[in-house]
Formats: structure tokens, sequence, C-alpha cells
């Protein structure tokens, strides 16, 4: 059984529809990025599936259940998002909501709970910090006590909600890093969502794309004929496939009813004349 099924989803707000008709599974230890510019539905997306937010039209089940059945055992790893300096909570503290905080009250944490959290604070390597305050902490340190809170409960699925704003490159690659090591050790699926891909392009084994709705259809000002897209491509606001079918010059073209252009750098990729300004997916180190 998938992990997630997701069947004919739909998400409308007033009279503006975000996306319509997404079908997808995930199977255990797959990573599927999510990519779109702001306002697609990314983060509605995350919210679907964590059981807060419900869809206009479709179902979702994790584990044959409904999201809000399995809430508790869903990992979820936010924005980077500095706390005050002045926060007393400890790393340790953090992590602990990832076993209690969906609980009223304040209920018995036992030895087998801080034996977890001790745990899963060396798998993360946080250790070093875990009675520090978290407002003291550097971004990247407060990501991993973050992935930590997501691990704790051994979850069946993780939900990113672009974990690497705002963090340079080799915090990047070492939340990267964690989530992969989960999926390998564990087979934990993990939907990811990102501007950039490139930071995890080693690890995706699909990517769903989600473009502005209602794009008009448009050909290559080049005159090349377009390709047929495969049955999964075929939606007009939104493709799922590998990263090698959705991520090219054709697919985006056809999604923004525009000319995209999709380049590939030193193995890193590159997305050019999107309407939406900021979803470029830069080069090297952002330049």
């Amino acid at each position: 059984m998938s992990v997630v099924v997701v069947e004919d989803l739909a998400l409308r707000f007033g009279e503006r529809t975000l996306f319509d008709g997404l079908d997808f599974e995930l199977e255990r230890g797959e990573l599927l990025a999510v990519l779109g510019p702001n306002g697609t539905g990314k983060t509605s997306l995350i919210r679907i599936l964590l059981g807060l937010l419900e869809p206009s039209a479709g179902r979702v089940m994790v584990e044959g259940c409904p999201p809000r059945e399995r809430c508790h055992r869903i990992g979820y790893v936010p924005q980077q998002r500095v706390f005050d300096r002045d926060l007393v909570l400890r790393g340790r503290d953090l992590v602990r909501f990832g076993l209690d905080g969906h609980r009223w009250g304040f209920g018995r944490f036992g030895a087998e709970d801080r034996s977890r959290v001790d745990a899963v604070l060396a798998e993360v390597g946080a250790t070093p910090y875990a009675d520090a305050p978290v407002g003291r902490l550097s971004g990247g340190e407060q990501q991993r006590l973050r992935v930590a809170q997501a691990l704790v409960a051994d979850p069946v699925l993780i939900l990113a909600d672009e974990p690497l704003l705002s963090l340079d490159l080799a915090h990047q690659r070492g939340v990267v890093e964690l989530l992969d090591a989960r999926r390998e050790s564990a087979g934990t699926p993990v939907v990811f969502v990102t501007h950039d891909v490139n930071p995890v392009l080693h690890s995706v084994d699909r990517v769903l794309y989600l473009a502005p709705p209602a794009a008009p259809q448009a050909p290559r000002s080049s005159g090349r004929a377009s390709p047929a897209l495969p049955a999964t491509l075929a939606a007009s606001s939104w493709a799922i496939g590998k990263p090698e079918e959705v991520l090219t010059s054709d697919t985006l073209s056809r999604l923004y009813g525009t000319d995209v252009d999709v380049l590939r750098v030193r193995g890193r990729i590159v997305v050019v004349g999107t309407p939406d300004d900021q979803h470029v997916h830069h080069v090297e180190n952002g330049h």
C-alpha cells in the first residue's frame, strides 16, 4: 500500500483555483520535490497533507486513513525562522514538542521519551547544543533541531516546507543529508517544498511542479514541434514526473503558456523566462 494517496485533489479560494485534478501516490523511501512560484498552492498542499486544511474536492489518505488520524505520525519541518534571542526554550525542549506537542496539558515525560529525544539529537548532530537556548543558536543549528523534532516520533511521512530558506550552502546540504539518511534507514517518504531543486536534485525521485492556474497554451517561438507529454504531465497547471520529464523547456513552456528555457549548467538546473521573476534556479552560489 502506498504511504500517501492523493486523488482528484482541488483547492479553490473563491473564484480562484490553485490546482485541480491533482493525482499522485507516494511510496516508501520516495522523495517528491514540490516546485513552483509563490501563490500556486505549495504550502497549502502541505497543510492539506497535515490535515490542517480541507481540499475543495478530492481526497488524501495517509496509510489508508485521513491525515487528521495520522497527524501524530507525520513529521513536519517548517521554513527557517529565527527565534527571539531572549527565548529561554532549550534545544531539547523544542525537539520534545515532536513527541507531545499535539497533546493538551502537561503529560508525563518518562525515561523512554527522554532517551528518544537524546537519540534523535545525536542522530542530527545536535547533542552539543541540546541544552542551549534556541534563540542563541545559528540558523543552521536551529534547523537541525527542527529536523530532529520532525523525526523524534518515528514518522511514517515527512513534510518539509521550504526548509532551506535563509540557510547557506553548507547548512542546506546538512539538512538535505539528514532527511536523506532517514529515507534510506527507515524508508520514510519525504515531500520537500522548495524554490530551488538543485540542493535536492541528487535525491529527488519525482517532481511536482505547480504553475499559475489557467495558463493558456502557447507554441514555442523557435518553431519546434512540442512533443506529446506523458499522461502524468497533461494537466493545465501542474505536472508530475521524473525531473528529466518535468524540468524541461517544453513542459514548463506549456504550463506557463509562454517561452521558458531550462538550462543545465555544471550539473545544476537553471529556469529562465517564467513570468514570476523570483522563480529562477540560480547557478553555483546564487550569483
